[in-house]
């Protein structure tokens, strides 16, 4: 999805281009994947074209929030303080990575007041 949100609209020869170099994956395993994304009203297959074409349609905006929420679920237990406290464990912040989380938790802080 990520490949095809950065790279809107696509081939799978496109796909398979972009995404062999950090996966491996063969011009085969990335169809059945956009044939499952398919399946799943995820993606789009433009048939119209030379060669089919592939758009997301579902908006990375959308989904974000709902896979984070699962992760924290299955990682952490729903725990935000575990998972926080994990990343910040296991590296150094920068000053200006403990401002930006600042400035996070101060609008959350903020939004809670409405």
């Amino acid at each position: 999805m990520k490949q095809l949100w950065e790279r809107s609209p696509s081939t799978l020869g496109e796909l398979t281009k972009a995404l062999e170099p950090e996966t491996g994956w063969t011009r085969a395993t990335v169809f059945v994947l956009l044939k499952r994304l398919i399946a799943k009203n995820a993606v789009r297959m433009d048939e119209n074209q030379r060669s089919n074409v592939y758009s997301p349609l579902i908006v990375r905006e959308d989904i974000a929030p709902a896979e984070t929420e699962s992760f924290l679920n299955r990682v952490y237990d729903g725990s935000l303080e575990m998972m926080f406290s994990s990343l910040t464990s296991r590296k150094k912040l920068s000053a200006e990575e403990i401002a930006e989380i600042r400035q996070i938790l101060d609008r959350a802080e903020n939004n809670g007041k409405d």
